[in-house]
């Protein structure tokens, strides 16, 4: 499995409600909750454990999350982590960087063009809800999820929570006389 790692980018994201940059993610961390990004494109379906404050997201080869197809452009979208009032923490995706360059063809959300900003400045950018189906471009998506670490998800057959992966074994359970 892929892992995308934290970006590098260190600057705080221009006119972005409720982001928490003063803290590290494992201070932020919410340890039941598990957040996802499953990417599909021209190489096929990953899985992206997410956790740190901003990813990139493109066809760039320096982007955090890498997407392969000729109809995104490099630098599509950029995720960052948010602090709810509650303590809780989600992730919200911009059109392009946080500079304010936008992807040249846009991205869709369940359906919907992500609307323009209409002020001056801001950055087109919406918060990600569990099960939000994202539209990079033709061939191109990904599925945000938001999972607690003991919900299982029901449109397949295992969890993506990567702590269902280990298996313990008992060495007295393990015959080594044939």
């Amino acid at each position: 499995m892929s892992e995308a790692k934290a970006s590098k980018f260190n600057q705080h994201p221009p006119n972005l409600l409720n982001i928490d940059a003063s803290k590290e993610f494992w201070e932020t961390s919410e340890f039941d909750v598990v957040h996802w990004l499953i990417v599909e494109d021209d190489k096929g379906e990953r899985k992206y454990p997410l956790g740190g404050k901003v990813y990139s997201i493109g066809r760039g080869s320096n982007s955090d999350i890498r997407l392969y197809s000729m109809f995104v452009s490099r630098r599509h979208a950029t995720l960052v982590r948010q602090r709810r009032k509650d303590g809780s923490c989600n992730y919200q995706i911009v059109d392009g960087d946080l500079k304010g360059k936008r992807s040249a063809n846009g991205i869709l959300i369940n359906g919907r063009k992500l609307p323009a900003p209409n002020v001056k400045k801001k950055l087109a950018a919406q918060n990600l809800k569990h099960q939000d189906k994202i539209v990079f471009g033709a061939g191109v998506s990904a599925t945000y999820h938001q999972l607690d670490r003991q919900q299982k998800l029901t449109d397949q057959s295992r969890s993506l929570d990567p702590l269902d992966d280990i298996t313990l074994i008992d060495p007295g359970m393990i015959d080594l006389e044939d």
